[in-house]
């Protein structure tokens, strides 16, 4: 492990009267790449304000190494400054503000207008200026608090590349699994009030936790048996020998104290959506519409059909256009020309990503039930209100509360709360996963997949994307949009092709029929080429020498002692280790790909 440019040594904090930290001991040394997870709500935002020296300990040490330069990313950072360039320039070191030099090569970089008043900045320009703003005076230690949130997915892969290139320490919060697996090396990990460590990134987050929890229960189970054998002997005679055995007696009240002041893992949210009415099979008809604001072009010519049960996901950069081209699928705006036509039986719910649907000084309570009574009508059951908001994991002192008192996640799962209670058969999902916890987006994925109506999703989540969708529509800007069948890999891998083709790319599927986009094969084929057949035989191995090599390379990480004693093993390890596991994704995806077209030639013949 690297010596520790900044750590935290039995540190504690309290919020609100509870225990937020219980004596939190960790280290963050230089060049180390830590991903810091946990759920909402378990601190940390404030844990990360900690090691930035905003926030202050109640008790415990903080350390940082003299001289060592931080910037702290917020979650919600207030720029206060007369322009965006003028308040990136005070994240230079004091001597270094007259370098304006670098605060442009920074703006250009993250393509924001250093001129413009900080006051009028969109939500995704906000961030990029914050980013700009924590990067432009090249510290020594980066921590980073949901840095991907509003970002679109070319600013978010630029920041991917600047992260792995970057030589100091970082430790970053972030609901992006794609992202955090890419820029990980270590991980920190805040459950119930402790952070523990693990010497890899957080593609093996989940095994890990699976083994602490593993562990958990085994220990809950010995405690268990070890107090009923102790209630046992209570009820057998403890009145005889009261004098001699109080000692026990009060060893084994402690023990049922501390079972019952344990802190338990939180409960997950209980999320179901229920397809309403069964809608006609064509649910949508775009053909060749056209939309513009002035001189600025947002669709040009586009069509496509989508059928009940399709799941799309629209991708592209911010302000290319992707929630105009919602509201004309939706028949909420009007083309200029072209023509929507929409099925029969349709209702649609809508999540907006700027959750104009709720008011902020209106109580959770009234939220949702719209001010009326104490019920709210899930699916056309009643549930009492108190009852279905511990579902999506809020307290019982939150309903009285105003909106405006949330969090951005408490926000968002209030919203899906209100969106998933009525009956639909045409979800509409405008960024659904900005500020939701890991374990939150799981169970929103798994309770999406399981839907049976027909899916619209704007997300930047491109892990999200992969495991939903079954076509992609890219807003490209400038009026550009075309459709992709699959999810987003399947999206950049056409692309790739298509760039390093001259002529038209095949894949394109801008008016979407019975049949794929894909070159068209021959008719005659029947089965594999030979060199596709070998390939798929050999590819299994390829998969599991890949497996070894990676589980060999982390046994190696696992040791503390391998930075300070060869720090170019460690960093040729941890390099060989990265791109192993590029690899064995590589592989696997290649391998669906040979085993899909081996089974659509054989059921062809």
């Amino acid at each position: 492990m690297a010596p520790p440019l900044i750590a935290l040594r039995n540190g504690f904090v309290t919020f609100g009267g509870r225990p937020l930290f219980t004596g939190v001991t960790l280290q963050v040394g230089r060049g180390e790449k830590c991903c810091l997870v946990g759920r909402n709500g378990s601190g940390k935002s404030t844990l990360l304000k900690v090691l930035a020296g905003v926030v202050h300990l109640d008790s415990g040490e903080h350390f940082q190494q003299p001289g060592v330069r931080l910037a702290h990313l917020d979650q919600d950072p207030a720029i206060d400054a007369p322009s965006v360039a003028d308040w990136v320039a005070t994240g230079l070191p004091e001597g270094e503000r007259d370098q304006r030099y670098r605060v442009d090569a920074m703006l250009e970089a993250l393509k924001i207008d250093g001129g413009r008043s900080p006051a009028n900045l969109s939500g995704g320009e906000s961030r990029r200026a914050a980013l700009a703003r924590a990067l432009v005076g090249d510290p020594d230690a980066l921590l980073l608090d949901e840095p991907t949130n509003h970002l679109d997915l070319p600013t978010i892969m630029w920041l991917e590349n600047h992260l792995q290139a970057f030589k100091g320490a970082l430790v970053t919060v972030s609901h992006d699994r794609a992202f955090l697996s890419a820029v990980s090396r270590q991980t920190l990990w805040l459950d119930r009030g402790v952070v523990r460590r693990n010497e890899s990134g957080f593609a093996g987050f989940e095994a890990w936790q699976e083994e602490i929890y593993a562990a958990e229960d085994a220990e809950q189970d010995r405690m268990d048996k070890r107090l009923a054998a102790e209630t046992h002997w209570l009820h057998r005679g403890v009145t005889a020998r009261r004098k001699r055995n109080m000692g026990r007696l009060r060893a084994l009240m402690a023990l049922r104290q501390e079972r019952s002041d344990r802190i338990k893992v939180q409960g997950s949210v209980k999320l179901d959506v229920e397809s309403g009415e069964t809608s006609g099979k064509m649910v949508i008809e775009a053909k060749d519409i056209t939309k513009a604001f002035g001189e600025q072009m947002i669709v040009k010519g586009f069509s496509t059909r989508i059928s009940r049960g399709d799941r799309v996901g629209l991708i592209g950069p911010n302000g290319a256009g992707k929630t105009t081209l919602l509201s004309l699928l939706t028949g909420t705006l009007p083309v200029d020309s072209g023509s929507i036509r929409l099925g029969t039986n349709l209702q649609i719910a809508v999540y907006d990503q700027r959750r104009t649907q709720l008011d902020p000084e209106a109580t959770v309570w009234d939220t949702l039930t719209d001010g009326a009574g104490d019920n709210i009508s899930v699916r056309g059951t009643p549930r009492h209100v108190m009852s279905y908001l511990r579902d999506f994991l809020f307290e019982d002192r939150q309903a009285q509360s105003p909106v405006k008192s949330l969090s951005g996640g408490e926000r968002n799962r209030l919203l899906l709360a209100k969106l998933l209670a009525k009956p639909s058969n045409l979800l509409v999902l405008d960024e659904p996963t900005n500020d939701l916890d890991m374990d939150t987006l799981d169970l929103l994925e798994e309770t999406l997949a399981d839907y049976d109506g027909t899916l619209l999703l704007v997300s930047h989540d491109r892990d999200f994307i992969d495991r939903l969708v079954t076509s992609v529509i890219a807003v490209e800007g400038n009026g550009q949009i075309d459709e992709y069948v699959g999810g987003y890999s399947d999206y950049q891998r056409w692309r790739t092709a298509a760039d390093a083709d001259s002529g038209p790319a095949v894949t394109r599927a801008s008016a979407k029929q019975a049949t794929v986009a894909i070159a068209p094969r021959p008719k005659t084929a029947t089965k594999l080429t030979y060199k596709e057949q070998r390939e798929l035989d050999e590819l299994p191995a390829r998969q599991e020498s890949l497996q070894t090599e990676i589980a060999n390379l982390e046994t190696s990480l696992t040791d503390p002692a391998l930075y300070s004693r060869d720090p170019k093993r460690f960093a040729t390890v941890s390099e060989r280790l990265m791109a192993a596991r590029h690899e064995l994704a590589a592989a696997e995806e290649r391998w669906l790909e040979l085993e899909m077209k081996r089974e659509e030639l054989s059921a062809g013949r």
